[in-house]
């Protein structure tokens, strides 16, 4: 009789750079760029890069400040779908990436964030910029805005940390997790044990959803009159099946203004973005006999709850959410229903497709739909067509929406461009605007071709939450880098602008086609506003009075002023849309136009 063979489920582990270990497994997941400054303590994970982009695999991008590289991680993530990246020295690297990270924790977006420490053999000794306990301690600091936090202090913990640390991100909810490596650390060897397919595995998301509730809601529906909709920013996957949804129950839907970007805002039930910056038609669906109001993928907060009106917090609303977080700050709900957005949809369609077979008619003949009385209702619609100098921010955001194709994505930095953009601005529709290819040019061409995207990512990107000023100008730079074949325009302030331009050089230097549109008004013009409507003290608001066209014509960049509508007639937006490179608009706008911030003056004058 022969004895039984030992047999090995699993191949041995191999040694492998502590470094090299990391971007392999990054490149694993489809990651292509890092974001970052480099430094002492971070170098062995530049010489790693080095060594994968000679072999056509991820390469670093050189942020001008740590904050910017965080904002360019999250741009990533939101375009490419996949876990954004960056990195910083130890010290003053990692506290510059702070403000981007905490934007990322807030506002849910997967990001890996990865920083150096001196060696362990120096703890406590006075290290140059230690950030370790004994020191700042940047991983104290990072508890805070971080789903996952950690210091690794033996090689024997990088790959199981590391995985960990993806595995997060990637799972709802979503947010940046944190690795902080000695540099003696990332200098050595350790044992790599998993395969690309095991992390692969690991990193699956899952479709977990309560079936029960899903199917109490199902027949809440099959009893409601009228049925309101609230898509939120985390619809970005379901899209597709919510609009299924709306369309099958004859449903409006409003959005929220970080989900305005994903839907078509010439769609026949669209009524307007609810909450900060919106619409009073999306005010009037909502309250317009609905009997259930379903708010799906959003968060509540102060932005997109309309700072918690009573039109939608109450006994109507049906809360549907990935996460218990979210699902927290409606307890008044009739209902919430937790699980994975597009699980519960595709749940919702399978029983409505069921029953509609059996019934032989359409579903929910109970459902009439809500009164189509409301088109989206503008604010000022007079001034959309005014031919004032300098420019009227209102026609400012028509001549944006009509003039970039309808692949553009569309990024709104904090401060009035969000106000502006929420509101005003639109996805092109070629035949709703009547537009046609300029004389000479052919349908063909690719700048007017009428295109439409097949992908999820949104026209239009807005923080809600932590809002940081100069957040689109490194994020619409990592947009790019991750969708280079189409337009990306950035939407920011002189202020935001005097913080974080800088960053338009990575755009030079990556050769991505990004157009940075300078709402100029040598002013902080939300701050301004806002004083003036609070009737508060109007100080501390005054911005020089700069051309930001000559500042990137010195970067060796185009720069344009634009100072009317007629100023955008001498564009060649052909040879904008198709350069190699960013282009500057300096856009003298009328900084006497108050934002629609009415919301947000509301919330800071019950809070006095």
């Amino acid at each position: 009789m022969k004895s039984a063979a030992v047999v090995s489920l699993a191949p041995p582990p191999t040694t492998v750079g502590a470094a090299e270990l990391i971007i392999s497994y990054l490149e694993a997941i489809g990651v292509d760029y890092i974001f970052g400054v480099p430094g002492g303590a971070i170098e062995p994970l530049y010489n790693a890069m080095a060594v994968s982009a000679r072999r056509q695999g991820l390469r670093p991008i050189v942020a001008r400040h740590e904050a910017g590289a965080a904002f360019m991680a999250d741009g990533y993530a939101r375009e490419t779908g996949k876990i954004g990246v960056c990195c910083a020295t130890s010290g003053p690297g990692a506290t510059n990436l702070i403000t981007g990270v905490a934007c990322a924790y807030d506002n849910g977006v997967p990001m890996l964030v990865i920083t150096g420490q001196p060696s362990l053999p120096v703890f406590g000794k006075g290290a140059l910029q230690e950030s370790a306990c004994t020191g700042v301690n940047t991983v104290g600091m990072f508890s805070h805005c971080t789903r996952y936090n950690t210091l690794v202090s033996h090689a024997e913990q990088l790959e199981t940390k590391l995985v960990q640390a993806l595995m997060r991100a990637s799972q709802a909810p979503h947010g940046p997790v944190h690795l902080s490596i000695p540099l003696d650390l990332l200098k050595g060897t350790v044992e790599q044990r998993l395969s690309p397919r095991e992390l692969h595995n690991l990193m699956r998301k899952p479709s977990l959803v309560d079936e029960d509730m899903v199917h109490s809601l199902f027949m809440s529906l099959q009893d409601a009159q009228q049925v309101a909709l609230i898509i939120g920013g985390d619809c970005g996957e379901a899209i597709e099946s919510i609009i299924h949804f709306a369309e099958m129950t004859n449903s409006c839907f409003v959005t929220t203004p970080d989900a305005k970007g994903l839907i078509n805002p010439h769609h026949r039930l669209y009524r307007g973005v609810f909450g900060f910056a919106g619409h009073t038609s999306a005010n009037e669906t909502l309250n317009d006999n609905v009997g259930l109001i379903l708010a799906i993928g959003t968060s509540l907060g102060e932005w997109t709850s309309g700072a918690w009106s009573n039109s939608v917090l109450n006994h109507k609303l049906v809360h549907i959410d990935a996460t218990d977080e979210h699902l927290r700050h409606s307890p008044m709900a009739r209902q919430h229903v937790r699980g994975r957005i597009r699980t519960v949809f595709e749940r919702l369609l399978d029983l409505m497709h069921i029953e509609q077979e059996a019934l032989g008619m359409p579903w929910a003949p109970a459902i009439g739909g809500i009164s189509m009385k409301s088109a989206v209702t503008l604010r000022e619609p007079e001034k959309l067509q005014s031919d004032a100098r300098p420019i009227k921010p209102q026609r400012l955001m028509v001549e944006l929406s009509k003039r970039f194709p309808p692949t553009t994505r569309f990024l709104a930095d904090a401060g009035n461009a969000t106000a502006w953009a929420i509101h005003y601005l639109e996805s092109r529709n070629n035949r709703r605007l009547g537009l046609v290819p300029p004389a000479g040019e052919t349908q063909t061409n690719q700048v007017w071709s009428g295109e439409r995207r097949h992908d999820h990512a949104g026209w239009l990107r807005v923080l809600m939450d932590f809002a940081p000023m100069g957040w689109a100008i490194g994020a619409a730079v990592g947009v790019a880098r991750g969708k280079p074949d189409c337009p990306v325009v950035c939407i920011t302030g002189d202020g935001s602008y005097l913080m974080n331009g800088q960053e338009i050089t990575v755009a030079a230097q990556e050769g991505l086609a990004v157009i940075f549109v300078i709402l100029n008004d040598s002013a902080l013009g939300m701050v301004k506003h806002g004083q003036r409507l609070a009737g508060a003290e109007r100080i501390a608001f005054e911005l020089p009075t700069v051309n930001y066209a000559l500042m990137a014509e010195a970067m060796g960049i185009p720069g344009h002023v634009i100072e009317g509508p007629e100023d955008f007639d001498k564009l060649d937006m052909n040879a904008i849309l198709t350069r190699s490179g960013p282009t500057l608009l300096d856009i003298r706008i009328d900084g006497e136009e108050v934002p629609p911030m009415s919301l947000r003056m509301q919330t800071l004058e019950g809070s006095a």
